[in-house]
């Protein structure tokens, strides 16, 4: 009976791979070792020819049709079923609530082409400029990529910007024009936008809907015949990329590694490059676009592996892996961005610190571009100072913080990192440099030591109907902004290239340009470097004593307009007490802002009824002196909830 019920579960090995361990030792007759290696005996081999694998990606605007285009590709390959759902690769639930990918995914995918069997290995890109990270490190190990153009919308920043990112990837580049199938589209005008901008002709370019699977096999056809094969090579010993990874509950930290030289075995033992650690492969398989495990990865494939690491910091994003005790060189990676924008995440409840330090410690093994660094605040505890490529990557990842971990936190004011020039020999051997940096307030420091300030800024590329051209040249220079280019694209729409301060961009810039256009107004930028600026800090004063963590770093040109800001804010959400509390807005001594919250009062008088007016006035004077007593001696209590009500927009 034993044999016969073994036999039975090989029969259906395929179907319940992922139960056939527990079945066989409820059977009682194999070892959990001998259970293994039967598994192992089963699981499929795929040993394609180098010369038949095209590794690409597919990148664009927000909103022009990758993560359709990507289900078409799925379903035309035989990965997944027709109808089986909308954006089948954006898999996290920010990512299906706001329309928007946030996180690049991989599936390797099998396709006929001419009588001959092709391994396309496919990666969906986000489009949004502050996951931009996603997108180079998505590129590392790509030929080619797929540039989406929406046939209505046309040539938009992010298609600029991600185009000058392929070339300088060296990859070929496949223009398509998607969304065909619409009313307005106007593909003509968008061949001749791509012809302006990047030289594309027009028998180069694709025209389909992936909603509706128009012309999509010529696109699959086109990565065969354009992209070339990876440049690997089987008979080297071991070497692979990391590219990706993330945390899974069950099988803790996953690799998604680019085999660059010679193959990879189940048992086998690697080395990390940059740790020196070594690791037993547990696990290989290849995304189709659910795992599917293999025995070994070859040459010029991309897959996943589980090799018990430990610890999510093990994980480093652009490391080199090779097999124990070989001596190889290190594959030249990339380098991710460095964060833009940085705020203090605090948990809501100090007891839950050590959950949001792991919660975090996961998010950032799945989000490499991010940086953090332990942080305390008197008002708000124990927390960290996190590092962001921009708003929209902190909103995601508070949001993913508290939907993925169920934690949730106290994010204070962003900010951007500035530099300073310190001056005076002691001073310097104070700092350890003539140059230093900070992002928090608290660091700022004291403008009699330093000789200049400098802030970061950014080259930013606005596209516009010409129509706005003077609403946004008004709001680039409302926004300390230089012109740098200006050209048409069409008839009707204007390309802007501005040198913008970061820290002026990063909170509202892009919704009021969108406002300002009907919506119509697209905006990207990338990193240029710091110039000298005129900062200052601006303190907040509770009847006398400051407030760290109200403060803020500005330009001087903006500090009246913030200080009465804040000092009007703050009175409506400060709690009122029992005396005056006076808030004051301050720098380098000066008062620039005040507004006073009114104390309560009891009405001392309401016991005498009538009578003689002194005893009312010798009442009054008590309340008075000892309301004066009590502003000099108590200590003024906030509540986290008024950090929070601040720092809300």
């Amino acid at each position: 009976m034993i044999m016969t019920a073994n036999k039975f579960i090989y029969r259906i090995w395929f179907l319940q791979r992922n139960n056939l361990v527990q079945i066989l030792l409820r059977q009682r007759s194999f070892s959990f070792k001998k259970c293994y290696s039967m598994c192992s005996e089963n699981v499929k081999e795929y040993e394609t020819p180098i010369e038949n694998i095209r590794n690409f990606s597919i990148i664009a605007h927000v909103d022009h049709g990758k993560s359709t285009l990507a289900d078409r590709l799925l379903e035309l390959t035989g990965a997944i079923t027709k109808n089986s759902g909308e954006q089948i690769l954006d898999k996290l639930q920010v990512e299906r609530e706001r329309g928007i990918t946030v996180k690049a995914q991989t599936a390797s995918l099998n396709y006929t082409y001419k009588g001959t069997e092709y391994l396309l290995n496919l990666i969906d890109t986000p489009g949004h400029v502050d996951f931009s990270a996603e997108v180079h490190r998505s590129l590392a190990p790509c030929q080619g990529v797929i540039l989406v153009i929406d046939a209505n919308d046309g040539v938009q920043a992010q298609t600029v910007a991600n185009f000058h990112l392929a070339v300088k990837f060296n990859l070929v580049v496949i223009p398509v024009i998607n969304k065909i199938d619409l009313k307005n589209a106007n593909p003509t005008k968008v061949i001749n936008q791509l012809e302006t901008l990047f030289n594309i002709k027009e028998s180069n370019v694709l025209k389909v809907s992936a909603k509706l699977g128009t012309g999509v096999p010529k696109v699959l056809d086109a990565i065969v015949e354009r992209i070339p094969p990876p440049d690997a090579c089987r008979d080297k010993p071991f070497r692979a990329l990391i590219f990706d990874s993330w945390y899974d509950k069950y099988k803790g930290t996953i690799l998604l590694i680019y085999v660059k030289e010679g193959f990879l075995n189940l048992k086998q033992q690697i080395t990390s490059m940059y740790t020196e650690k070594s690791y037993t492969i547990k696990k290989l398989s290849l995304l189709r676009p659910s795992e599917e495990d293999v025995n070994k990865l070859f040459a010029g494939q991309i897959g996943c592996i589980s090799c018990n690491m430990r610890s999510p910091k093990e994980a480093v994003i652009g490391d080199t892996l090779h097999l124990k005790n070989d001596v190889v060189e290190p594959l030249l990676g990339f380098k991710s961005p460095k964060p833009m924008v940085f705020s203090g995440v605090y948990p809501i409840d100090k007891s839950q610190f050590e959950a949001m330090r792991a919660a975090i410690e996961k998010l950032t093994l799945n989000d490499s571009s991010v940086s953090v660094t332990l942080e305390s605040s008197v008002a708000l505890g124990q927390g960290w100072r996190i590092g962001f490529l921009g708003l929209l990557h902190l909103e995601v990842f508070m949001q993913r913080l508290d939907q993925e971990y169920g934690t949730q936190s106290v994010v204070t004011t962003p900010s951007v990192t500035y530099k300073a020039k310190i001056i005076g020999k002691k001073n310097i051997k104070k700092y350890k440099s003539d140059i230093i940096t900070f992002s928090n307030p608290a660091d700022f420091p004291d403008p009699q030591i330093v000789e200049e300030f400098y802030e970061p800024m950014v080259l930013g590329t606005i596209i516009v109907p010409t129509e706005y051209m003077g609403a946004v040249t008004s709001l680039c220079l409302e926004k300390r902004g230089i012109q740098r280019l200006t050209k048409s694209i069409d008839f009707n729409r204007t390309m802007f290239q501005y040198v913008l301060p970061l820290n002026e961009i990063i909170i509202d810039l892009h919704d009021t340009l969108k406002r300002i256009t009907s919506g119509y107004g697209t905006f990207d930028y990338e990193d240029y470097g710091y110039e000298p600026t005129n900062i200052t800090k601006l303190n907040i004063a509770l009847n006398g004593n400051i407030v760290e963590e109200f403060s803020v770093i500005l330009h001087i040109s903006k500090v009246r307009k913030t200080s009465r800001e804040i000092c009007e804010k703050l009175v409506d959400i400060l709690p009122r007490q029992l005396f005056e509390i006076v808030v004051q807005a301050i720098v380098k001594g000066k008062v620039l802002a005040r507004e006073t919250l009114k104390p309560y009062r009891k009405n001392v008088t309401a016991k005498l009824g009538g009578g003689d007016i002194t005893r009312k006035m010798k009442l009054l004077a008590q309340q008075s002196a000892g309301k004066k007593k009590m502003k000099m001696a108590a200590t003024i209590s906030i509540p986290r909830e008024t950090f929070i009500n601040l720092l809300k927009k």
